[in-house]
């Protein structure tokens, strides 16, 4: 299994909307430097973080972006079903999938446990443990 690029991204956008929290919000132009994510790619997932409805626009005409909750009420599970309809380690999984062996199948088993375990893990993960880990790292580095 590997998650989107637009997933990925998402969380470091995003991350980087919570790290510089101001009144004004950060702008995408500082998000896709900071982060060193292609500026029209960033367009993209910026819109999908907002119509999830995890980001707006600060209010003011010369804004950037802001949360529209607090970072420990955003979990990584959120970020991700911005971007993907849900986790689906194996195709057999998937509500489109029919297979004749769905009742006698043991893989299947193994692989729908794993499956829910990366989706309580995501939702485990708040945006909050990134930043606190992020704060970490900085300042190991500084």
């Amino acid at each position: 299994m590997k998650f989107s690029t637009k997933t990925r991204y998402g969380v470091r956008a995003i991350l980087e909307i919570a790290m510089n929290e101001c009144e004004n919000g950060i702008y995408q132009k500082e998000i896709a430097e900071n982060q060193n994510l292609p500026y029209k790619y960033l367009d993209h997932i910026i819109t999908a973080l907002k119509v999830a409805g995890l980001v707006t626009k600060a209010s003011g005409r010369k804004s950037g972006y802001i949360l529209t909750r607090r970072p420990s009420e955003i979990t990584i599970n959120d970020i991700h079903n911005a971007f993907e309809p849900g986790v689906c380690v194996v195709d057999c999984l998937s509500h489109q999938h029919s297979c004749k062996r769905d009742d006698r199948c043991a893989s299947k088993g193994f692989w729908g446990q794993l499956n829910n375990q990366i989706i309580e893990y995501l939702k485990a993960t708040t945006l909050q443990d990134l930043i606190d880990k992020q704060v970490r790292l900085d300042d190991l580095v500084s």
